[in-house]
């Protein structure tokens, strides 16, 4: 059985487009079908249009619902935990992904020769400029941080049961969970697809959630800021050991009468920011550990339903997966 697990936030208008897809999708599948929905806090009328359809709807659900909004990986991440299938593969509700790369996800892993299969986008339907910002990203990640991240990186992936039992393992707060995938190693496929455009509303991916999943993305998984910052602070403190070296031979010499105003400013401003900008750095750090060191869970679940024509082993599989 296929697991599909579905984040929704802020998809009012997209959930009478998606239940039609799940429809065609379920009858493409050779195998059962499980679909998980996670309402990630949403404040739309998500919640109430998933009860009401779900509850007359033949297709075997699941509806969780998070106490507040946890953010997309952690919804995910409940998903995964709930899910009962044999393998499982995620979905964005906006259907900027085609819901047939979950299909080829499942054929492949039920080939058996890969543990995980991820999305690879070679195409975005997304304006010029979030194209440009989304592909120096992902570019400078490959060459820095991650360097098996694809070029236009990942936002849909399928996996083994395994591989979903180890990655729940890793309890890390505010962390990349494609990037954790990468990490966790396995046997793993990509699939080409392009990114359709977004047909209905609006995006809840804004500049704010993208800069603080850019942080996430580099702090969790590289040390290059604190040695970009050791390698910056050795060169600044072994030209300013030259340049006052040289400012004082030149003042033995009588070459300098009186000492410039400029270079001096300049040099303070230079140390002060290098000194604000390593204390950000290291503060950003301090606040990781902190975060896994208090052990709090990633997302609180509030409500659990399911739905649709269960089996008893089904059921079984479901409440064990939940302790």
């Amino acid at each position: 059985m296929l697991s599909l697990v579905i984040p929704v936030y802020k998809n009012e208008e997209n959930l009478p487009r998606l239940f039609q897809e799940l429809d065609a999708f379920a009858r493409k599948l050779p195998g059962d079908l499980e679909i998980v929905f996670v309402v990630d806090g949403s404040p739309d009328r998500s919640l109430q249009m998933l009860q009401d359809h779900l509850a007359g709807w033949t297709q075997r659900t699941q509806l969780i619902e998070l106490s507040r909004n946890f953010g997309s990986f952690a919804a995910i991440a409940a998903g995964l935990q709930h899910g009962t299938g044999d393998c499982f593969a995620v979905l964005s509700a906006d259907l900027q992904e085609p819901p047939d790369l979950a299909l080829e996800f499942y054929q492949r892993l039920k080939a058996g020769d890969v543990d995980v299969v991820f999305g690879h986008r070679t195409r975005r339907a997304d304006g010029w400029w979030s194209q440009a910002a989304s592909n120096s990203f992902w570019r400078l990640y490959r060459r820095f941080v991650v360097k098996d991240m694809p070029k236009g990186g990942i936002d849909m992936f399928g996996c083994t049961r395994q591989v979903r039992d180890r990655l729940l393992e890793l309890r890390e707060i505010n962390t990349n969970l494609i990037a954790l995938l990468l990490w966790v190693g396995f046997r793993r496929s990509f699939v080409p697809y392009e990114r359709r455009a977004r047909l209905e509303g609006r995006s809840a991916w804004t500049i704010g959630r993208k800069l603080t999943y850019a942080i996430d993305s580099v702090f969790n998984f590289t040390d290059l800021p604190i040695r970009a910052l050791l390698f910056l602070g050795a060169f600044g403190t072994t030209a300013a050991v030259i340049g006052s070296a040289t400012v004082f031979v030149f003042w033995l010499l009588g070459r300098i009468p009186v000492l410039g105003y400029t270079p001096l400013m300049l040099v303070i401003a230079f140390f002060g920011g290098l000194t604000a900008l390593g204390l950000g750095i290291i503060g950003q750090y301090q606040w990781l550990s902190l975060q896994n060191t208090r052990n709090r869970p990633s997302f609180v679940v509030k409500s659990a339903r399911q739905f649709g024509d269960r089996s008893a082993a089904s059921v079984a599989a479901a409440a064990k997966s939940m302790d």
